[in-house]
C-alpha cells in the first residue's frame, strides 16, 4: 500500500508556527486503511484531489498539502478486528498550511470541514492555532474584566437577562421591560430574537427610548447597566446599524454572530468606531454541533471561534436550559 510521504508526517517535523491542526471524529467500514482514508481526506482539502493532475507538482504538493499527523482507533485493535465489529472509529489529525486561507473564517472552515462534511461520519473536534495566525485577530476589545470594569463588577456572577416578549414591542414597552430588569439588580439585558430594525420597533426610537429608561434604573440602583441592541442584519447594514445604536447612546451590542457569519462578526468588533462590547448570540449553533457523528463541535462553534472574532461575551447553552447540552460538553 503506498501513501504518500509528504501526507503523512511526524507532529515533531512540522514548523510550528505554519500549521492550523485539526482534531477530528471518523468513522469507517470494517475494512477501511485509516492512514489512507485520512490522507486521501488531507489532500481532498488542501492542494489535490481523487486523482493526480499534472499541476499538482512535488514543489506545491511540498508547499500547500495538509499532512496526516494522527491516527488513533477506538477501541485499538491492534491483533484483529472482532467478528461483529462492522464500523470502526478513529481519532484523526490533520495539519494544514495556515498560508492555505490566511486569517479568513470563511476560507478556513472551508478548507477544515469544506467538502469533507459531506463524507458521512465526520466530526471537527478541535482546532489548534500558531500564535502567528492568532496574532492576525484583534480579538475582543473588552472581554470579561473589561465588561466587569465597565460595571464595576468585580467580585460577584454577572446576571444577564432577556426582555420577552421577544418581538412586538414599541419602543416604548421595550424600555418599560428594561427599566423593570435593571431595576431589579439584572447587570446585562439584551434584545433576544427581535431583528434589528424591525418597523415596529425601529432601532433608533428603540435605543434611545431604551437607554433613557437604563439610566433612569441605575441612578435609582446605583449601579450600572448594559443593554445590548440586536443589530443582526443583512451584512451591508451591520456597520450603519452598530453606529445608528451607538449614536443614540447604545453601551453594548448584539449579533448572532453564526448566521451573518464569523467574518462579520469580526469586521464589527476590529472597527474602530464601534466602542462598546458584543455580546454574541449562538442562534443556529446546534445546527452545526448536535448530530454527534457530524458538523463540528459546541466548543469550537460556541465559544473558540466567536472568541477569536472578536465578541466580548457569547450566549452559551447550559445543561440547566430548554435546550439539551451534556454538563462535559458545557464546562468544555
Amino acid at each position: 500500500m503506498y501513501i504518500d510521504p509528504i501526507a503523512v508526517q511526524y507532529p515533531e517535523n512540522l514548523r510550528d508556527d505554519h500549521y492550523v491542526i485539526a482534531t477530528y471524529y471518523c468513522a469507517t467500514g470494517r475494512n477501511t486503511n485509516a492512514l489512507k482514508f485520512g490522507a486521501a481526506m488531507a489532500v481532498e482539502q488542501s492542494c489535490g484531489t481523487w486523482l493526480k493532475v499534472p499541476g499538482e507538482t512535488e514543489e506545491v504538493r511540498d508547499r500547500a498539502m495538509a499532512r496526516i499527523i494522527g491516527v488513533y482507533e477506538a477501541p485499538a485493535y491492534q491483533c484483529g478486528i472482532p467478528e461483529d465489529v462492522a464500523e470502526r472509529h478513529f481519532i484523526l489529525r490533520v495539519a494544514f498550511p495556515a498560508t492555505n486561507f490566511g486569517p479568513s473564517f470563511a476560507m478556513m472552515l472551508s478548507t477544515v470541514i469544506g467538502n469533507i462534511s459531506s463524507s458521512g461520519k465526520v466530526k471537527l473536534l478541535d482546532l489548534e492555532f500558531p500564535k502567528t495566525f492568532l496574532s492576525q485577530f484583534k480579538g475582543p476589545k473588552f472581554g470579561v474584566q473589561g465588561i466587569r470594569d465597565l460595571l464595576g463588577v468585580q467580585d460577584r456572577p454577572l446576571l444577564n437577562n432577556m426582555i420577552k416578549p421577544c418581538i412586538g414591542l414599541s419602543p416604548k414597552e421595550t424600555a418599560k421591560l428594561a427599566y423593570e430588569a435593571a431595576v431589579g439588580g439584572v447587570d446585562i439585558i439584551k434584545d433576544d430574537e427581535l431583528c434589528a430594525n424591525p418597523d415596529f420597533c425601529p432601532l433608533e426610537d428603540r435605543v434611545q427610548a431604551v437607554m433613557e429608561a437604563i439610566t433612569k434604573a441605575d441612578q435609582k440602583k446605583g449601579e450600572k447597566t448594559l443593554y445590548a441592541f440586536n443589530i443582526t442584519d443583512r451584512t451591508e447594514k451591520l456597520i450603519d446599524n452598530a453606529l445608528t445604536a451607538i449614536k443614540n447612546g447604545a453601551n453594548c451590542l448584539l449579533v448572532n454572530y453564526n448566521t451573518v457569519g464569523l467574518d462579520a462578526t469580526r469586521m464589527l468588533a476590529e472597527d474602530d468606531r464601534i466602542n462598546v462590547p458584543i455580546l454574541g448570540h449562538s442562534d443556529y449553533t446546534g445546527a452545526v454541533y448536535e448530530s454527534p457523528w457530524s458538523g463540528m463541535s459546541a466548543n469550537l462553534i460556541g465559544a473558540v471561534l466567536p472568541r477569536i472574532a472578536g465578541t466580548d461575551m457569547i450566549i452559551a447553552l447550559t445543561p440547566y436550559g430548554k435546550f439539551p447540552m451534556q454538563m462535559d460538553t458545557f464546562i468544555s
